[in-house]
């Protein structure tokens, strides 16, 4: 023990002296003080091992937690936790000091209530760790929410969300002869080992897992941060990395948006050691899709590599990341003993019998494999078969068990057949299998709810299910009637697929309700946000085999995801997969347009435009020429959002020269110039005379009026007449009387804001933006955040930072959904809240909000924010003095402005309300070559 202690001791002033935070030390050097005390008193010393370990662990929690921090950087949250950690830890450690000075301590030992005390301080250090970590869990927690807001002025992540805690799965109620192993791949676990569990369908790895999750030591060391991550719910042939990710964020509790699920996922684990299982892993390490299979074993890697992250992989395959240093552990099967307890306490007539040995021998012949154990077990039950009607069985049917065959669980074969076979089960003639089989080739399984609407043929359907549960085929979970994975496996491997007329009844139900889906949410779109996985799986399955068939639904079924549940999709490869020719061009097109319209909406651009493309090119191929500048037209208005004018100029001037163009309508021809008279104001390549003129005469109002709009908000930003764009934007605007052109009317209201602001009158130009707000509310959250930021920026100007903070982080509720996944408006609302806490002289703060800008801007391509908020990042430095700084992130600005074709001295100039105070004028001296900028260029 007194090794043990000069250990302890020894490791904790280490820890001591190169931890960064003044706090951290004093509470090291409180905790070494109360282990000296006992090594210097204390004769029997072996009874405070208990506290000395949790002495070592607080050590091991302060080294970790303030790594990377300063006393000038240490977050609120970890500054308060540390306080409360400090204040328990002195208080028993004044304890500890008062019974020595009372020469107490010298018959601690003596006496029970001695030992009592004893555990008292063990139990007070133990609740001081756990009201620690609860402290420190929920800062991080309550800091990501306040990253995801903008709220906090140290935060730089665009993109995650909202987290609540997981509970783990429960530790498995049967589990029998694990107890060595799970002893073994704890401790690995504790010394920090990855795990790959590796074994055939049913040998039992999740529940191994299961059973470590719930280990004390396990429970000791990673506390609420035990996750389990379930794969064995997807497809394989379908799965993406966009689904991997989504269901280990799930499983992580938090919900994400954008297009870096990864850094988000790793921000959350880098906050505290966390112990992972990705369960079912052949799901991902099998994926038919090439993306999955290049980008899923990188991410595992990375994610194993974050620090104090430990991942346990149970598969039936071998394929595991390969970047990863995997413990790997192939699972046994039970010993004899095990397999009979597991079959005897299922079956507990057997036991009683003189077949007991006859059933030992059987037990033998299924190599003790668990699954097919307990699923052999529960059919002699629930039949009430005498031992020697199952050995009867099992001799029967016996012959192809563990022989090698198809399918991946090919050693459950006969097992399966067995509980097919069971009276019960024939008792349902052939509505069983195709029942089952329907289950299983629906990756959600039955609603339950739903089941008599999607087989109304079959009349018994409830009973068929009730049946099925009964003999350990199908269970129930959220309303839903599903099959465990390796059952799925073995039916869709071993059973034909589900008759003509079940899929076609399920096709007609789900097709019927994606047709009858709207933008509301009423009770189509509540079946589509409960069934979207087994629609998804229909409409994928009929891709393949009766495009035709499918014209109207996946396009459709897009929208409604659009609409009412916004995620990537895994009908993206069954798509692609569709066979091109003269019958399903149209199709594959028409998908595929509505495909890229989601990505949109996920604000995943650069997949959108791919997508669109794909779409222009069938398009193309099937002579649709109208349809083909649509898609030209959406692909440059996205170059065109992310602030590429160059791109969006090239690509539109290059459709013009396309053999497409000649075949145009005019009124096509007419938007394709406005389109491009969008990009070329933004290069200032064309005089402001010029631009909008061939698309102004257009017959359709809509365009027409935004043509006219765009002339005269173009002649402001190119500073010729700002009266007479005064003007001529009022006459516009009353003319933007009917509904159809409301945009038209947005536009002429925000081009007035812009000449109010430009001539001072700001509270006129808080007044017509109001205007705006009010045109969208209830309808449109984006326009209604957009210009709801630009008011916050206007506030700003008055000197009205309060109301300008106010309406800058208060977000509406009914506008926080579409902004979390709007990656655009995080952009212009981050960059809004840099503006204003610049203009405040709240450097610290802008400099953060600038930074997420960055990086947001990093993940989505865009380039105007990027290149404003280096600049802003410029002149704070400029202000703090830091030239050469200041110089270099006005140098970064530059490429910027040349890759967006935007001269640089015209950064802001069709952007009014992004242009900074005339008292940051580092920009200016750097672009003239002025001083202090002269010598340092």
């Amino acid at each position: 023990m007194n090794q043990l202690l000069n250990v302890t001791i020894a490791g904790i002033n280490a820890v001591q002296a190169v931890v960064p935070s003044d706090l951290a030390k004093g509470i090291l050097g409180t905790v070494a003080n109360i282990l000296m005390v006992v090594q210097s008193v204390i004769k029997n010393k072996s009874d405070f091992r208990a506290i000395v370990n949790k002495c070592k662990t607080i050590g091991e929690i302060l080294e970790r937690v303030t790594k990377d921090t300063t006393n000038d950087n240490l977050p609120r949250y970890l500054v308060h936790a540390l306080s409360t950690l400090d204040v328990s830890v002195n208080d028993i450690n004044n304890k500890v000091v008062s019974r020595k000075e009372q020469g107490l301590l010298k018959r601690f030992f003596s006496a029970t209530i001695d030992r009592d005390q004893i555990a008292s301080w063990e139990k007070d250090i133990g609740s001081a760790l756990e009201l620690f970590n609860t402290e420190a869990i929920a800062g991080i927690a309550m800091k990501v929410e306040r990253l995801t807001f903008g709220l906090d002025g140290n935060g730089t992540s665009a993109n995650v969300l909202k987290y609540h805690s997981i509970e783990p799965p429960s530790r498995p109620s049967m589990f029998y002869g694990r107890d060595d192993l799970v002893a073994e791949l704890t401790t690995l676990v504790v010394n920090s080992e990855h795990i790959a569990l590796i074994g055939p369908g049913g040998m039992g790895k999740s529940s191994l897992a299961k059973a470590i999750l719930h280990e004390p030591l396990i429970v000791e060391k990673f506390a609420d941060r035990r996750f389990f991550v379930a794969y064995d719910d997807l497809d394989p042939s379908t799965i993406t990395f966009e689904t991997f990710m989504t269901h280990f964020a799930g499983a992580l509790g938090i919900e994400i948006t954008g297009a870096d699920p990864l850094r988000q996922i790793s921000t959350f684990l880098h906050s505290a050691s966390a112990l992972v299982v990705l369960d079912n892993a052949e799901t991902f390490e099998e994926a038919s899709a090439l993306s999955a299979l290049e980008k899923i074993p990188p991410a595992i890697a990375k994610i194993a590599d974050i620090r104090g992250v430990i991942l346990i992989l149970t598969s039936r395959s071998r394929r595991n990341a390969t970047d990863v240093l995997w413990r790997t552990m192939d699972i046994p099967p039970l010993d004899l003993s095990s397999a009979e307890r597991v079959f005897f306490q299922t079956y507990p007539r057997a036991r009683c019998s003189d077949a007991e040995e006859e059933i030992k021998d059987l037990l033998r012949e299924l190599d003790f494999h668990p699954l097919s154990i307990n699923l052999l077990a529960h059919t002699a039950r629930q039949n009430d078969w005498s031992p020697a009607t199952l050995l009867k069985r099992w001799n029967d049917r016996h012959s192809a068990v563990l022989n090698p065959g198809k399918g991946k669980l090919q050693n459950l074969s006969d097992t399966m057949q067995l509980s097919l076979n069971s009276p019960s089960i024939q008792g349902l003639g052939e509505d069983g299998r195709r029942t089952l089989a329907i289950i299983a080739f629906l990756p959600q399984g039955l609603n339950d709810n739903l089941a008599g609407n999607l087989l109304p043929s079959l009349q018994q359907v409830d009973t068929i299910c009730d049946v099925l549960r009964m003999q350990s085929l199908v269970y129930r979970q959220d309303n839903f009637i599903k099959v465990l994975a390796p059952i799925r496996h073995y039916v869709q491997d071993s059973l034909p697929l589900p008759d003509s007329t079940r899929l076609r009844e399920i096709r007609t139900f789900y097709y019927h309700t994606v047709q009858q889906c709207s933008k509301e949410q009423d009770g189509h779109a509540n079946i589509i946000i409960s069934d979207h996985f087994n629609i998804e799986r229909v409409i994928a399955f009929d891709l393949a085999h009766i495009p035709e068939e499918t014209y109207h639904a996946c396009p459709k079924f897009l929208n409604c995801l659009t609409w009412h549940l916004p995620r990537p999709t895994t009908i993206t490869p069954a798509i692609f997969n569709v066979v091109e020719n003269s019958s399903t061009y149209e199709l594959k097109a028409y998908s595929l347009w509505h495909l890229g319209c989601l990505y949109v909406t996920l604000s995943q651009l650069t997949d959108a435009m791919k997508i669109i493309k794909a779409a222009g090119a069938l398009y193309l191929a099937n002579g649709s020429h109208e349809i083909v500048a649509e898609c030209v037209i959406g692909c440059a208005d996205m170059y065109r959002c992310q602030g590429r004018f160059i791109q969006s100029q090239q690509l539109l001037e290059g459709f013009q020269r396309s053999e497409s163009w000649e075949h145009l309508s005019e009124p096509t021809k007419s938007r394709v110039w406005y389109h491009l008279d969008m990009a070329r104001m933004c290069t200032f390549t064309t005089s402001a005379d010029e631009l909008f003129v061939k698309s102004s005469d257009l017959e359709d109002h809509f365009y027409g009026m935004k043509s006219k709009t765009w002339h005269w908000r173009a002649k402001l930003y190119y500073e010729e007449d700002i009266v007479q764009s005064n003007e001529r934007l009022e006459n516009l605007l009353l003319q933007c009387t009917c509904t159809r052109v409301c945009f038209a009317r947005r536009d002429a209201l925000a081009g007035l804001a812009e000449v109010a602001c430009c001539e001072g009158r700001l509270s006129e130009a808080m007044d017509i933006l109001q205007k705006i707000v009010q045109m969208f509310e209830g309808e449109r959250s984006h326009h209604v955040l957009w210009y709801t930021v630009l008011k916050a920026v206007v506030a700003s100007k008055q000197g009205d930072h309060a109301l300008a903070k106010e309406l800058i982080y208060k977000v509406p509720e009914s506008s926080q959904f579409f902004e979390l996944r709007s990656a655009f408006v995080f952009l212009h609302r981050s960059y809004g809240a840099a503006w204003i806490e610049l203009t405040a002289g709240a450097y610290d703060k802008a400099e953060s909000h600038f930074i997420a800008a960055i990086e947001g801007c990093d993940i989505q391509g865009h380039l105007s924010f990027k290149a404003y908020s280096k600049r802003g990042l410029g002149e704070i430095a400029f202000v703090r003095g830091d030239f050469a700084l200041a110089a270099r992130y006005f140098t970064e600005t530059r490429p910027l402005c040349t890759e967006m074709g935007v001269p640089e001295r015209h950064l802001y100039s069709c952007d009014l309300f992004s242009v900074l105070p005339d008292r940051f004028c580092g920009w200016t001296l750097f672009l003239e070559g002025q001083s202090p900028f002269a010598n340092i260029m």
